[in-house]
Parts: structure tokens; sequence; C-alpha cells
């Protein structure tokens, strides 16, 4: 079973910046295509970003454009997610999310359902 782990949640205050990592264990990362999800208390699971199998494509939600970026490095089985200028509003516990995809295909999944395995969620916490 594949598993995600994701790391590096925490109370910030706005405007300060945190970078979220998420290690894939049990499947080469190279042949997965990454997301970013989050769950703000009271909300439904959003789309945040993602990124492709090669790292070639990316996409955003329109609310974090310029202040979110997704990475990931294959070597090491890990997809980042670097939040800059972050906003109380950004609070929510932040989703890392995989799906596995043939070597031809290189493109991004911006729906949960696309998603076969899923992280535990890491806390962020955005104070004013």
């Amino acid at each position: 079973q594949v598993q995600l782990v994701e790391s590096g949640g925490g109370l910030v205050q706005a405007g300060g910046s945190l970078r979220l990592s998420c290690v894939v264990s049990r499947r080469t990362l190279s042949t997965c295509a990454m997301g970013w999800f989050r769950q703000a208390p009271g909300k439904e699971r959003e789309f945040v970003t993602a990124i492709s199998r090669s790292g070639g494509s990316t996409s955003y939600a329109d609310f974090v454009k310029g202040q979110f970026t997704i990475s990931r490095d294959n070597a090491k089985n890990t997809v980042y997610l670097q939040m800059s200028s972050l906003k109380p509003e950004d609070t929510a516990v932040y989703y890392c999310a995989a799906r596995g995809v043939a070597y031809y295909t290189d493109v991004v999944y911006e729906n949960q359902v696309d998603y076969d395995y899923w992280g535990q969620g890491t806390q962020v916490t955005v104070s004013s």
C-alpha cells in the first residue's frame, strides 16, 4: 500500500512562510502525479495545486497563485508546497495526494476523485 506522509505544518503569523513536505513510500514518485488539497474548519476539502509526473506542468487554484509553489524531487520521493505571504484564511489541514500514471502521461489533476492515495494531513494555522 502506497503511503504518503506530510510534514512541515505548524503555527505561523500572517505574512509568514511555511514549506510542507510529502514523502511517498512503496511507490516510485516518478510514476505519480501529485496534488495538494486543503480543508478549513467547517468547509469542504478544496484543490490547492497539482504537479505532473515529470514536474513539467503545474496548476494552481486562483486563490494561491503567486503565493504558493509546488515542486517535486523524484530522487527523494518528496513533493513540496512552499507557502508564502500566509493569511489567516489559509488556515486548514493540508493533504497530499498521489495518482499513479503511465510513463507517457504528464498531466495535472485538479479533482479529488482522480487521486488514488492520500496522506493523513498536516495542520497549518495562520494567526492574525
